[in-house]
């Protein structure tokens, strides 16, 4: 199940506020390695992919795994771009909705927060209940049975 707006964005907080912290640039470039179907508001969806493309940094022609700029001024050149200029993130992003970029979740987004949020973003959705298909798959049978006899 994609991220609900809320935790989209505390995940968007964390990756443009912290991104001069050791601590947590690898932890940002693993998030902005994730697949974009984690992120469920299409606003929210916008903002990450603008990220992830912004500060997609190429090393080579060569088939060579994706890196992103994390840390120093190109970072936050992309975060102040879409702060101010929102209509680069998407043309219908206003600036209500990038005014959170840049500033700290707040103490509880931690590791444990981080692999909580990972699980969330990869945790699919249930299937419908096998009880519930094969009731109905029951009910079908038995009345075509009924219709045999």
């Amino acid at each position: 199940m994609p991220l609900d707006v809320e935790l989209g964005k505390t995940m968007l907080q964390l990756i443009t506020s912290r991104y001069d912290d050791r601590h947590w640039r690898k932890k940002i470039e693993k998030t902005l390695g994730l697949p974009q179907s984690g992120v469920g508001d299409p606003s929210q969806l916008q903002i990450f992919m603008y990220l992830k493309l912004g500060l997609k940094a190429y090393k080579s022609r060569r088939a060579d795994p994706d890196s992103w700029i994390v840390g120093g001024y190109a970072t936050k050149e992309i975060v102040e771009r879409a702060k101010f200029q929102p209509q680069v993130v998407g043309p219908d992003i206003t600036k209500d909705e990038v005014a959170f970029l840049g500033i700290d979740p707040g103490k509880d987004v931690d590791e444990a927060w981080w692999d909580e949020m990972l699980v969330s973003w990869f945790d699919m959705p249930e299937e419908e209940q096998p009880g519930e298909e094969s009731e109905a798959d029951s009910e079908s049978a038995s009345a075509a049975e009924a219709e045999k006899t």
